[in-house]
């Protein structure tokens, strides 16, 4: 891949931010990590434990066990998402998660799976 490329600068500047915040966030038995991954069609989470290497709870935008309406927009899909995510969660007696936004800004698709979470009662 080109170096000067547009693509590569944006993705080496989203590792190095990605980088910088897993300094600082590590998922416990108590407060697991939700990570997000944004793809430009799809977005994925994931609520992992990090002490044990485990991932407690996962839902995409491809879930088969998911219905999301193609037709709505990326951020109502994303929405959907963070809201069935918090309700699988809840199941397996999850309430307290702490935030991994995987060097994605904070706005769009990613703040819209939060809300979702956030409503369907995950706490962070």
């Amino acid at each position: 891949m080109d170096k000067s490329s547009v693509t590569y600068k944006r993705n080496a500047a989203r590792n190095r931010r990605r980088k910088a915040i897993q300094k600082k966030i590590f998922g416990s038995a108590d407060m697991p990590r939700l990570a997000v991954f944004r793809s430009n069609t799809n977005i994925s989470a994931q609520i992992i434990n990090d002490e044990i290497g485990h991932t407690l709870v996962a839902v995409s935008s491809l879930s088969k066990d998911l219905n999301i309406d193609r037709s709505k927009k990326k951020t109502e899909q994303s929405f959907e998402v963070g809201k069935k995510l918090g309700e699988l969660a809840l199941e397996k007696g999850i309430k307290k998660v702490c935030f991994d936004r995987g060097g994605f800004l904070y706005h769009g698709r990613v703040k819209a799976l939060a809300d979702g979470a956030r409503k369907a009662g995950l706490e962070f």
